[in-house]
């Protein structure tokens, strides 16, 4: 999901009364902004101010005490006004719309004005209002021309496309996209109507359903930019400055070359494209392309998220019955949208990015600028190749030169394939692996000022690293471990200064997963911990920080519901379609299929661990049943085989047939009453929910918001249900534990329902999210 500033793409509540009339005298060329200045509203203006340059009017966006522009209800009333005064200023033949933070030209709505709103009628309005507000940029008899900086998202490339010409800076912090979707929205002022005639149908539905981000280059070749501007150097003034002083003169002279028609709006379309209007053109081809795009949504989402259809619907409507009906449709689905529970659960999901992208700790004592990873496996090459990439020198070590040269390589492949994708030079790539250093001994480790362990899942192996380590690090360096389930206090208990020991859990793939699990002792220190965030925060991770225990919050929450799906398993519901119950519910991998890619050995040793830790209420399935898979070398996908069967390049694959054996060693026989679809699902998911809600009142969570994007970020919980304490929200606690008493009777203790749940189910009016 996310990542990137994700604002909400709807445009605010732009009132279409202007304040302020105009004056009747004509002021000398060159001090036309004092005819604005005559409006009373310019005094209280925060937002957004304009000045003219002879007869150009220009318009800056600047959201106070905030990184990025967004489109608040004070943001849209100003820029309204202020429109209102250009346009009726005689002296203003054309405007340029640029923002005054280097970074950010409009990153999107304000979420928090979206939800203020109580009714889905209310959301409709605010998007009438920025539909009737950009059609009067669009139809404006002075050109306007989008001088974009930074992010360009949501609400604030609906802004740019409204205008009739778009300047862009070409450098990697341009991007341009529609990333409603991704809160279960859509593009809610004019959007959906304007971007498929701007880029075309299919281009407009890859951006529109997936919420990718454009870069600058690639908007101009697509027709979402009309010039692109090359970044500036160092100056007088710092790059960035330069940079947005020389956009603005660029745009300056685009739309006065507008105004005097010595520049044309109209884009010149190659041969392809012109190809592809025509086709699309035709309504039987239109009808084929929904047809193949609703198909492959229903694929992707199972049907459990709207936005995405309802994108589809409006587009077609605006093609098929003009635009009138397009924009009526587009206002009364965001509104409808806008009040559901995916789009409630997508958009806490969104805020809890933002809390999990804060250090709680403050700022660590000592930066961490030297790195060292033990272990060069698969996590260890994946932990160094996120520091490096963000400039952390970093030293990688293992025992063996085999290990160390497989653990380069897959660093070295995962910088290329930035390369591939353009979004790294070979250059850039070859001057970040220079700051890796890859090597057998512990040489450097006294400058190191954070060590990495990803060694094996062992508490005699870590201790031993441990003390080696210790022996050759200065004083002020942290020791973290990567392990995903051995308490850390064990681990901390070997050192000297169990201060400075911390946990610190990465997922698999290291450079795709978002989320970092750090854990903390009694005895860590404050700064040990803003260090480690301050770390993880800077490798671009989603970071929740929870307390120790066997599991932590992630690997714990796990267990019970693997144990669960093993005890289905031995029921007799093949993997397939455990698989496929699981993801129709909304979990992005299947229940079988997660234990292939975790590793069964790695399930056997964690369950194993968590058995121990917790007894009967992490029972269930037979682990006896993992030690059997283990024993044939049905290891999951690393081993080629586990439940199914794993070949290079074959995408459809088949259940191990070796695995029927084990599978009829250990059936038992099943319940009927407990055996439905919705049942098996309720059955893994209730395990989850409450073990999280466990954690929770343990103390193992600090709060709701970090279970939740733990639980999503990182062990996949379907983002539709916002996570297990959002999912007990609107689900309901009381039904939750109906539910684990119905599920108890059955199978025992298991399912009995925690405390802090039932606490909840007792009073309806308490909520994990308030």
């Amino acid at each position: 999901m996310a990542a990137a500033v994700r604002a909400i793409g709807s445009l605010g509540r732009l009132p279409a009364a202007a304040r302020a009339g105009p004056t009747r005298h004509t002021p000398p060329r060159g001090y036309a902004c004092r005819n604005i200045s005559a409006s009373s509203a310019l005094q209280n203006r925060t937002h957004v101010s304009c000045d003219i340059k002879g007869d150009v009017a220009v318009v800056r966006f600047n959201t106070p005490n905030s990184k990025v522009n967004t489109l608040s209800k004070q943001l849209s009333a100003e820029f309204t006004d202020v429109m209102n005064e250009i346009w009726a200023n005689e002296t203003v033949r054309s405007a340029v719309l640029i923002s005054s933070k280097p970074g950010s030209f409009i990153a999107g709505a304000d979420l928090n004005m979206l939800e203020a709103c109580k009714t889905a009628q209310e959301v409709t309005q605010l998007s009438q209002d920025g539909q009737k507000m950009l059609e009067k940029i669009e139809q404006s008899p002075k050109p306007v021309v989008a001088a974009i900086s930074g992010s360009c998202l949501g609400g604030g490339l609906e802004v740019a496309i409204a205008c009739h010409y778009r300047v862009a800076t070409k450098d990697r912090k341009t991007v341009l996209g529609t990333p409603e979707v991704l809160l279960g929205l859509l593009p809610g002022a004019g959007g959906t109507q304007r971007l498929p005639k701007m880029v075309g149908l299919p281009a407009a539905f890859d951006m529109m359903l997936t919420g990718r981000n454009i870069r600058a280059d690639r908007a101009k070749k697509m027709g979402l930019v009309d010039q692109l501007v090359e970044p500036l150097g160092p100056g007088l003034k710092a790059p960035e400055a330069r940079t947005i002083e020389y956009l603005e003169e660029v745009a300056i002279g685009f739309a006065r070359g507008l105004a005097n028609k010595t520049v044309s709006a109209k884009r010149s379309r190659g041969l392809m494209q012109r190809l592809t209007d025509y086709a699309m053109a035709l309504p039987f081809v239109r009808q084929q392309v929904y047809k193949t795009v609703e198909s492959k949504v229903q694929k992707q989402t199972k049907g459990l998220y709207p936005a995405p259809l309802k994108i589809i619907e409006v587009v077609k409507t605006g093609l098929d019955q003009g635009r009138d009906a397009g924009y009526l449709i587009e206002a009364q689905s965001f509104g409808q949208l806008a009040v559901t529970k995916e789009s409630k659960a997508l958009m806490g999901l969104y805020h809890g990015q933002v809390h999990c992208k804060k250090n709680k700790f403050g700022h660590p004592q000592k930066e961490v600028k030297t790195l060292a990873v033990l272990g060069a496996g698969l996590m260890g090459a994946g932990i160094a190749q996120v520091s490096v990439d963000k400039g952390i020198k970093t030293i990688l070590k293992d025992t063996a030169q085999k290990g160390l040269d497989r653990g380069q390589q897959q660093v070295y492949k995962g910088l290329n394939g930035k390369v591939k994708k353009k979004s790294l030079t070979s250059f850039e790539r070859d001057s970040i692996l220079s700051n890796l250093m890859g090597q057998l001994d512990y040489k450097g480790f006294e400058k190191a000022d954070m060590v990495i362990e990803a060694v094996f899942e062992d508490i005699s192996v870590k201790h031993k690293v441990l003390k080696e380590v210790e022996a050759v690090i200065p004083t002020h360096c942290i020791f973290a471990s990567n392990t995903s389930a051995l308490p850390i206090s064990q681990i901390a208990a070997a050192s000297k200064r169990p201060e400075k020991v911390i946990g610190m859990h990465y997922f698999s793939p290291v450079d795709k997963m978002q989320l970092l699990e750090i854990i903390t002792t009694e005895k860590t220190s404050q700064d040990t911990a803003a260090c480690a965030v301050d770390v993880g925060l800077k490798q671009g991770k989603v970071v929740i920080v929870v307390k120790d225990g066997p599991g932590f919050y992630t690997t714990r929450c796990l267990g019970p519901m693997l144990s669960e799906v093993v005890r289905v398993l031995q029921e007799g519901i093949d993997p397939k379609r455990v698989d496929a119950i699981s993801t129709a519910f909304g979990f992005p991998v299947g229940a079988a299929t997660l234990i292939d890619e975790v590793g069964v050995d790695v399930a056997t040793h964690v369950a194993e661990d968590l058995g121990k830790a917790f007894g009967q209420r992490f029972g269930g399935g037979s682990i006896d049943l993992f030690k059997l898979m283990v024993q044939k070398g049905f290891l999951g996908r690393k081993a080629g085989k586990g439940f199914y069967v794993y070949q290079e390049g074959v995408k459809n694959r088949s259940l191990n047939s070796g695995m029927d054996e084990i599978l009829e060693k250990f059936r038992v026989p099943a319940n009927p009453d407990v055996c439905s679809d919705e049942d098996i699902q309720m059955r893994l998911v209730t395990r989850f929910v409450n073990e999280a809600a466990m954690c929770l009142q343990e103390g193992i969570l600090s709060n709701p918001v970090e279970g939740d994007i733990g639980a999503v970020f990182g062990l996949g919980f379907p983002p539709c249900l916002g996570g297990p304490f959002r999912f007990a929200d609107s689900y309901g606690a009381r039904q939750l534990v109906d539910k684990l008493r119905k599920y108890e009777a059955v199978y025992g203790s298991q399912f009995t329902p925690c405390q802090l749940l039932l606490d909840h189910a007792n009073s309806p009016s308490r909520k994990f999210h308030q």
